[in-house]
């Protein structure tokens, strides 16, 4: 697909930010977008088509086509891409370059939703075939409340109905007890946010077992246990804040907690702020680190519903998640000939996917474009080049702040 004019603006301004030490806030944002558009455009322009089933790739550990795969992967490239860029899509139109290019997208989302959900396109999407369908159901969902206005009122009232059919589909899906539990919450949820009823049984279960199953200092299980690994920021932390979220607009309870989640929720962004070191590398464990970035789903966020600690202020969190993303986009690999993304980490690492990985999965990666939704006035974006916490200390610049554990 030929470049439009902003986007050759964008490679114009990535390539000053090359020869600029410290780039403006507005050369990060002309390089988020660029990437996240690079990331975006095989998969709508292809779905938008009714092309999707027929040209993604599905690429697993195993190099093989595993049935599971092939079955549910288009479902997570759609709704793992919607989380990421959906805060970005709903600032909607405007006349400028950017506002142009979102309109763009927005159209393109339109389309590739209206043949993922209708049962008549090739593009139809499996919602009954094994339990991932849940997952990515609840992923394209927490996107649909991230846009609101740009993505579900856009949708004509046949997509609207076909989208409200699937997730009846979906919600008869029996989830594990892990973080899968939020799934199904945020699936409930978002009927209660589109059709005003749902059932709340679901939604109140999943918050009962993370009342049980959070471990201190902003950490919960993932499950009964302690599981080293950015699923807290991929899945519960986020999902869990917008799942009570929509309960407080409905009047569905649970204030005190919601209240107490929100602590919770900064405190993680603080720690995740810390993890990222003077060059933008940052801690490689537990499962799915094939989700690349995606990993400051949580810190991103936190940028974006003003949830950050006192500690840090949004420069320094726009600057570190610069840094991260072009330390994972500076190495060769990521996609491969025809744009899709590849399974890796750090380039084309096939042999760090777990089995339930496959190109579609790897979208999540998208998530951590979250701040995206803050308009270009805002701090986040007009602000100067700030040090993040792992540069200034690493530097021995003495304005660095003690670190403290939370107690609720």
């Amino acid at each position: 697909m030929k470049k439009n004019i902003f986007t050759c603006t964008l490679f114009l301004l990535i390539s000053l930010c090359s020869y600029s030490q410290n780039p403006s806030g507005l050369e990060d944002r002309a390089y988020w977008i660029d990437v996240l558009t690079k990331i975006a455009d095989p998969v709508l322009d292809n779905m938008s088509k009714g092309e999707l089933k027929k040209n993604m790739p599905v690429e697993t550990i195993s190099g093989a086509l595993n049935p599971s795969n092939t079955r549910t992967t288009h479902l997570e490239a759609l709704g793992r891409l919607l989380v990421g860029i959906a805060p970005w899509l709903e600032l909607g139109p405007d006349g400028t370059d950017e506002g142009k290019l979102r309109d763009k997208y927005i159209r393109l989302m339109i389309l590739s939703i209206d043949n993922g959900f209708n049962p008549q396109s090739p593009d139809y999407l499996n919602f009954i075939v094994t339990r991932q369908p849940l997952v990515d159901a609840a992923f394209f969902c927490q996107g649909i409340l991230r846009a609101p206005k740009q993505i579900w009122g856009n949708l004509s009232d046949e997509t609207r109905q076909n989208v409200l059919n699937a997730l009846q589909q979906i919600r008869k899906i029996k989830p594990i007890e892990s973080n899968w539990l939020l799934f199904s919450a945020m699936v409930e949820v978002t009927l209660l946010e589109l059709t005003g009823e749902c059932n709340m049984e679901p939604v109140n279960y999943a918050i009962m077992r993370f009342k049980e199953w959070y471990k201190g200092d902003g950490w919960y299980g993932d499950g009964a246990d302690l599981h080293m690994d950015y699923y807290n920021s991929y899945v519960i932390h986020p999902m869990l804040l917008d799942v009570l979220e929509v309960m407080q607009k409905h009047a569905k309870g649970e204030e005190e907690f919601y209240q107490l989640e929100k602590k919770r929720f900064t405190r993680y962004a603080e720690q995740q702020e810390r993890m990222i070191s003077p060059d933008g590398a940052y801690p490689v464990i537990g499962r799915s680190i094939a989700y690349r970035f995606g990993t400051f789903h949580v810190l991103s966020q936190a940028a974006l519903k003003d949830l950050l600690p006192t500690s840090v202020v949004k420069a320094q969190v726009r600057c570190a998640l610069t840094a991260v993303i072009k330390r994972h986009m500076s190495v060769e690999g990521n996609f491969d000939a025809k744009g899709w993304l590849t399974l890796g980490f750090a380039g084309h690492q096939p042999q760090i996917a777990e089995r339930y990985i496959s190109t579609g999965s790897l979208y999540l990666c998208t998530a951590v474009f979250a701040a995206l939704g803050l308009p270009a006035i805002d701090e986040f974006w007009d602000t100067t080049y700030a040090e993040w916490t792992g540069k200034k200390i690493w530097s021995g610049n003495p304005d660095v702040k003690l670190d403290k554990a939370i107690k609720p």
